[in-house]
């Protein structure tokens, strides 16, 4: 009668998978540290907007025409 492999390949399963947990758990061990060291990152002003120029058009003065229209139509 023969012999299952099935001890010998689950037993390599469970290695992968803590050789897998055991390298998650370093990244992130890694990742916190760099994130500690880094600080937060505070900007000036928008990077989607920065070194923008402004194209709007100067005010017009109010030239008295609105109250001239206001008190012809009285």
């Amino acid at each position: 009668m023969a012999r299952s492999k099935y001890s010998f390949e689950k037993r390599q399963r469970e290695k992968a998978r803590q050789k897998k947990q055991e390298d998650k758990a370093a990244r992130r061990k890694e990742a916190k540290l760099l994130k500690t060291d880094e600080g937060p990152v505070i900007h000036s002003e928008d990077p989607d907007i920065s070194g923008l120029e402004s194209d709007l058009q100067p005010l017009l003065k109010n030239t008295g025409n609105a109250d001239q229209s206001e008190d012809e139509s009285q």
